[in-house]
């Protein structure tokens, strides 16, 4: 949505539209719901509508067209949800906010705040909008902008294009707002906070909106985040949709990163090839979260690629490569890491501890169904790691006495996995009602994102690895209790670095759906990255559960046949005038 002008603005400077935080007077977006169970009929029937004409997102060309449906069926969802509690009243949500680099004009990309991209799929900042829950209608509302600020912006599109744009009834102006909302018993307002981040939701308004006022509704900030998180959780089919094609464009970005990668290279060209590959061939602006390309010693740093290493290492032949890069389409997310030798063949430690890991992957994805417990995948990973590592001279030792000393931790310090959907580390993990997150220690099982039972319609990622960490190798080595399985030969491991497997699925009714379309087995990673062909004419590992029938092999399709392509499309009369 096009950004309001700021009035402090030098003369001759071109003015700036965004700020990092709401001003008095300034109109925004804003979203409300009126509930009211005589009207659910209607409630279903009205925002379908504009739906049915076929509103989508997409970027053009070929890129993947999100239906605006898809966000109508989440605002029926809640509505249903927030009645069957017995909540009256209206929701409000706030979109996200464009903001400034630091004191400068400097714009940074906007993406939409998950809670009201995952409502109204409306990908404009300084939003709020409002959705009449009482007879199902949704209204958009933007601000009133001065024909002064086309020359920045372009034409200032007609409150239609809204809604015709983002499929919903009605768009006004954010100055009628007051007077659309006031008119209820009760508004109720998003705030909650997230169990990874620590961080709280910002409410659209606070309790104060209506100061003054007289006969103005309560703003209630109890019943909203619990309900609309826990939605969240369960993606539905056209949700389900978008996550398996970002996931389809995440896998073959991997794939293409392996086939080029050299050594001599730097860390920081193959977080670049990635980018270019998700963008220029699916469309995705936007990375799931920071690459991390960790080679060497550093892929024993589990979010490396940040600020104070910044995928900077030059790469070496010897090298293990742990790739963990994600796409973000629409706002919903893939988290996918692939690690591999640099040389394009295993040696014999390579081979080995990837094996460990792969073996804990399909233990995991074998077991996995509704009415399992996250927490005994976790528990189930680490129990194969350490078998694996055991059996591989690394330890020595009772596998139980090991498990029962948490010696996992040292190894595999991090949870299993996470939800994954409208953010990397999706929400809903330690939701009221819930099973709480387990203590024991500041390591391993601890640090799981969610200790839910699995039920379909769940994404989540799951990613065990085996990482030489030193300070942890050190601290076990000065625990007697944890000192007595290591062996000698573990040290041979210290500048190793590490392996994640890392795979996004959605549970079924009877199993997992696997999106990541990778080379898992060592057989594959060494045939691509020699050239061989993928995907494969056959699936030689069936255990892990990929699905490719709904995958177009074109995702795939190398570059000098996307470019064949491009010059014979070049050529058609549309684009020649």
């Amino acid at each position: 949505m096009p950004r309001h002008p700021c009035p402090h603005t030098t003369a001759g400077a071109v003015p700036s539209y965004h700020r990092a935080r709401p001003r008095p007077g300034h109109p925004h977006f804003l979203i409300v719901f009126t509930l009211s169970p005589n009207k659910m009929a209607d409630a279903e029937a009205r925002p379908a509508k504009r739906a049915r004409d076929g509103a989508f997102f997409s970027l053009g060309r070929d890129t993947y067209k999100v239906p605006m449906a898809l966000h109508s069926e989440n605002r029926t969802r809640l509505v249903q949800a927030m009645t069957t509690a017995g909540h009256t009243g209206l929701v409000l949500l706030k979109g996200g906010e464009a903001e400034l680099r630091h004191d400068t004009d400097h714009e940074r990309i906007f993406r939409q705040e998950s809670y009201f991209n995952w409502a109204f799929g409306v990908r404009e900042p300084d939003c709020f909008g409002i959705i009449d829950l009482g007879n199902g209608t949704a209204t958009l509302l933007i601000p009133r902008l001065p024909i002064e600020v086309t020359p920045w912006m372009g034409r200032i599109e007609p409150p239609d294009s809204y809604a015709e744009r983002y499929a919903v009834d009605n768009v006004r102006y954010v100055d009628e707002m007051k007077e659309l909302v006031r008119k209820t018993s009760s508004i109720h307002v998003l705030h909650g906070q997230n169990s990874d981040s620590g961080n709280w939701s910002d409410p659209a308004i606070g309790e104060d909106y209506f100061e003054g006022q007289p006969d103005t509704p309560k703003v209630d900030k109890t019943a909203l985040f619990k309900i609309i998180a826990d939605l969240r959780v369960f993606k539905t089919k056209a949700e389900l949709a978008v996550l398996q094609h970002v996931s389809n464009v995440t896998s073959a970005a991997h794939v293409d990163v392996m086939r080029n990668i050299l050594p001599g290279m730097g860390e920081y060209q193959l977080e670049s090839l990635f980018h270019h590959y998700i963008y220029y061939r699916g469309g995705c602006r936007l990375l799931a979260y920071t690459c991390i390309c960790a080679c060497g010693p550093n892929a024993s740093t589990l979010h490396y690629g940040h600020a104070g290493a910044p995928n900077d290492r030059t790469l070496k032949k010897q090298d293990i490569a742990l790739l963990d890069m994600g796409a973000e389409y629409h706002c919903y997310c893939s988290d996918i890491t692939c690690s591999y030798p640099v040389s394009g063949v295993f040696d014999d430690r390579q081979k080995m501890i990837y094996n460990g890991v792969l073996n804990a992957v399909r233990a995991v994805e074998e077991a996995m169904r509704p009415g399992i417990t996250w927490p005994d995948m976790h528990r189930l990973a680490t129990r194969s790691l350490l078998e694996h590592l055991t059996a591989n001279g690394l330890l020595v030792g009772d596998v139980d006495e090991m498990v029962k000393v948490n010696l996992g931790k040292i190894f595999f310090p991090c949870g299993l996995g996470h939800f994954v959907g409208l953010d990397t580390h999706d929400v809903g993990g330690y939701l009221e009602g819930n099973p709480e997150r387990i203590d024991e220690g500041p390591y391993g099982i601890k640090k799981l994102r969610t200790a839910r039972v699995l039920e379909e319609g769940m994404v989540l990622t799951i990613e065990p690895g085996i990482y030489f960490i030193e300070a942890l190798m050190d601290m076990a080595r000065a625990d007697e209790a944890l000192n007595k399985f290591l062996t000698p030969k573990l040290e041979e491991f210290r500048d190793f670095g590490g392996v994640r497997l890392e795979d996004v699925v959605a549970v079924t009714a009877d199993g997992i759906d696997n999106w990541t379309l990778c080379p898992r087995t060592v057989e594959e990673i060494e045939s691509v990255m020699s050239g061989g062909p993928w995907p494969p004419e056959k699936d030689d590992a069936p255990y892990l559960c990929r699905r490719w029938k709904a995958t177009p092999k074109t995702t795939f399709s190398s570059w000098a046949d996307i470019r064949t392509k491009e010059k014979e499309a070049a050529a058609r009369p549309e684009y020649c005038c």
